[in-house]
């Protein structure tokens, strides 16, 4: 099976940079999309082939998102059950016979840290959330986690220390995140490769220049590894900030 993940930053936009042209080459089984910052309505989008499911923010354009699934779930969540969590559209689950496929969009630490803490409380109960599914069934998830978690994963570890998205206490949360039974697949399949980012900053032409960052993910539960085919990070895609990155398992 093949699951496709990007973070579309505003679908309405994308779409007009050839977003639909790239879903339909791709044919994933799982299309998974973040920061669609959609109200329901508001696009026109209905895959032939695809059963959609939306998650939308309270805010109007503001994060959201959707999964795009060949076959149709026995069962769909929206967000944690937790209401605090639950406002802005984060996370949706998918349940099948053997496995959970979810697409989450991680909070953002925002400017000067200002969101931090609630980032940590995001971070404990998603894990948790994760921990839950996976005593059940096999967990499959991805997106947008803001957060490049090594040095290797960005290209100026230094000077970004204490920024957003690489702050000790987010790298920390992902680490515990991965000892709680769950592997980074591009990890697995290229644990030392450098220079292969998922977002790049739209100034100082952060892409042409390749200073990006990777804070994009497929996460699976540990005893998936075996059954795992590829992983890929398609830098060469446009349309967004953010590329698209793709596993492929064996299920």
């Amino acid at each position: 099976m093949k699951f496709i993940s990007w973070n579309v930053n505003g679908l309405r936009a994308c779409v007009q940079k050839g977003f639909i042209e790239y879903f339909n080459e791709m044919d994933a089984d799982f299309f998974c999309v973040q920061e669609t910052k959609l109200q329901e309505g508001q696009i026109d989008f209905a895959p032939e082939g695809y059963h959609a499911y939306w998650n939308y923010a309270v805010k109007k354009g503001y994060s959201g998102t959707a999964i795009f699934a060949k076959k149709e779930p026995i069962a769909v969540t929206y967000g944690l059950g937790i209401e605090q969590h639950d406002q802005e559209g984060r996370v949706i689950t998918l349940e099948y016979e053997d496995f959970y496929v979810i697409t989450c969009y991680t909070p953002n630490s925002q400017t000067e840290l200002a969101r931090l803490e609630y980032r940590m409380k995001w971070e404990d109960d998603f894990r948790e959330y994760l921990i839950g599914l996976d005593k059940k069934k096999q967990v499959i998830f991805c997106g947008d986690l803001n957060v490049a978690h090594r040095e290797i994963d960005l290209k100026n570890p230094k000077t970004n220390k204490h920024n957003p998205g690489f702050t000790e206490e987010e790298r920390g949360k992902f680490t515990k995140l991965l000892e709680a039974g769950f592997t980074d697949t591009f990890r697995y399949f290229y644990p030392e490769e450098t220079g292969i980012y998922s977002w790049w900053s739209y100034r100082f032409k952060a892409r042409d220049k390749n200073i990006g960052w990777r804070i994009d993910y497929f996460c699976v539960s540990n005893r998936l590894e075996e059954k795992l085919i590829s992983a890929k990070i398609h830098t060469e895609v446009l349309g967004s900030d953010h590329c698209p990155v793709e596993v492929q398992i064996n299920l």
